[in-house]
């Protein structure tokens, strides 16, 4: 029987044993309250916790976390009440304060959210709240993370899911941005007519300026061609010219050549003075056959005349 007893009590023992030994698992830490005090904290690993005096009083997840909170009510500065539903990226940073320091952490990050968003938000017109996304989730975030600190709680970034602006709010949009689009197709259209009638206007001076330089380039090479022309026959004219003088001169040359050659023979002849007489009678007639209208014949000629008639009776006689 006391075997018994002590078997159950050795179990008893290990049971109590493996029921406070523990192991922590990655990325979370284990809050130990001792006697209902805070004691220490649990990292990633094994740990044996003290039976009946320790406890874990809370698992914490060290992970970032994302919270999307749902839309809340709004107005802008310019009294246009609209819909915004935010999504925060934090972290916990210190399990203790986490722990003890705020009731419902996840519910108390949502109403300071919603209540910096509305101060934010106040203080800006419609037109700058649609465009100032970037701004306001700065200025979201540097304030929870403020806050927070005192709730071992990190926020990392907040971002601003959507943005509803009231349904007539809307239609306006949607009318200034169809009349703004309109209005930019309108100014797109008239830069293209415009750029069209340059590139015309340009193209049309430009086919001028080459036919223009086209007629010059012509009329120069047409000029250069009739120049050349008149050279060439310059030229062929005094070629002519130059063989014409040469053979009037080599002409000359043989006629005055035979016209030696003739005299020499007849000196070499000795003619008497009857011959001389007779040469110069028909040198006389080659003058006469001529065009000249006035003829003067000189005294030798006179007396050749009569000679020549006294030859004509002894001839007939």
């Amino acid at each position: 029987m006391i075997a018994i007893i002590i078997f159950i009590v050795v179990l008893l023992l290990i049971f109590v044993v493996i029921s406070n030994f523990k192991i922590v698992p990655q990325a979370q830490v284990y809050v130990v309250e001792r006697l209902g005090a805070f004691s220490r904290e649990l990292h990633t690993g094994p740990h044996l916790l003290m039976p009946f005096i320790d406890r874990i009083a809370k698992r914490v997840s060290i992970k970032e976390q994302v919270a999307d909170f749902q839309p809340q009510p709004v107005i802008t500065k310019d009294n246009v009440t609209m819909q915004i539903d935010t999504v925060v990226f934090f972290q916990i940073t210190n399990a203790k304060l986490y722990t003890y320091g705020v009731e419902r952490p996840i519910a108390a990050i949502e109403n300071l959210t919603a209540t910096t968003l509305r101060n934010i938000i106040g203080e800006m017109e419609l037109d700058a709240t649609l465009t100032s996304r970037d701004t306001i989730n700065t200025k979201i975030t540097v304030i929870l993370d403020e806050a927070t600190d005192r709730w071992g709680i990190k926020v990392n970034r907040v971002e601003l899911k959507n943005i509803l602006p009231p349904r007539e709010i809307q239609d306006a949009m949607e009318k200034q941005m169809k009349a703004e689009r309109e209005r930019r197709e309108k100014i797109l259209q008239a830069e293209g007519d415009k750029k069209s009638q340059i590139l015309v206007a340009e193209g049309e001076k430009e086919s001028k300026i080459l036919k223009a330089e086209a007629d010059k380039q012509a009329e120069i090479l047409r000029a250069e061609a009739e120049k050349e022309a008149m050279i060439l026959r310059a030229n062929a004219v005094r070629e002519q010219k130059i063989l014409e003088a040469q053979g009037e001169a080599e002409a000359i040359e043989a006629v005055q050549t035979a016209l030696a050659a003739s005299i020499e023979k007849l000196n070499a002849a000795n003619p008497n003075s009857h011959v001389i007489a007779l040469k110069s009678l028909e040198a006389f007639g080659k003058a006469a056959d001529g065009k000249a209208t006035k003829i003067i014949i000189p005294s030798e000629i006179q007396g050749l005349a009569g000679l020549a008639e006294s030859l004509k009776d002894i001839v007939k006689d």
